[in-house]
């Protein structure tokens, strides 16, 4: 029996459920999601595309950069997801939009090359200086 996850955003506009369990957390540092966020960080919950199942309304889109696609909700703007035509079986879910985001801590924090510089990362988490996929962390005494 798997569990189901609820969200959306502040409106009600748009709500969602997600199944399964997600394939990661992030903390992301980078420019692109501080500017649709508009905080100097962005948590994130990638699940599988296909746990993923909208009950009320659906994001709308844009291209922020080639083939990356941001949702958010086009009555209130909340940014509400992330994803990639090359990566199709996956999306990320901003944690902060999830009814019980502190059940979605962060395992990683990414993207720290562009990190605010009064922003703190976290100690004990390991950290990538750009995306986390196929890449080493940086040691603690660089991050």
């Amino acid at each position: 029996m798997s569990t189901t996850h609820r969200g959306g955003c502040p409106c009600g506009a748009i709500r969602s459920a997600i199944t399964g369990e997600p394939v990661v957390t992030t903390l992301c540092h980078c420019r692109s999601c501080r500017l649709a966020s508009g905080a100097p960080s962005l948590a994130w919950t990638v699940v599988r595309t296909d746990d993923l199942r909208y009950d009320t309304g659906r994001p709308s889109e844009f291209e922020s950069s080639p083939g990356v696609f941001r949702g958010f909700c086009d009555a209130c703007g909340t940014s509400l997801s992330w994803r990639r035509l090359d990566r199709p079986d996956t999306i990320d879910i901003t944690t902060a939009s999830l009814d019980a985001p502190e059940a979605f801590p962060p395992a990683k924090e990414i993207w720290l090359e562009h990190k605010l510089a009064w922003e703190t990362a976290h100690p004990t988490l390991p950290h990538y200086a750009r995306s986390s996929v196929g890449a080493v962390p940086m040691p603690p005494e660089i991050s």
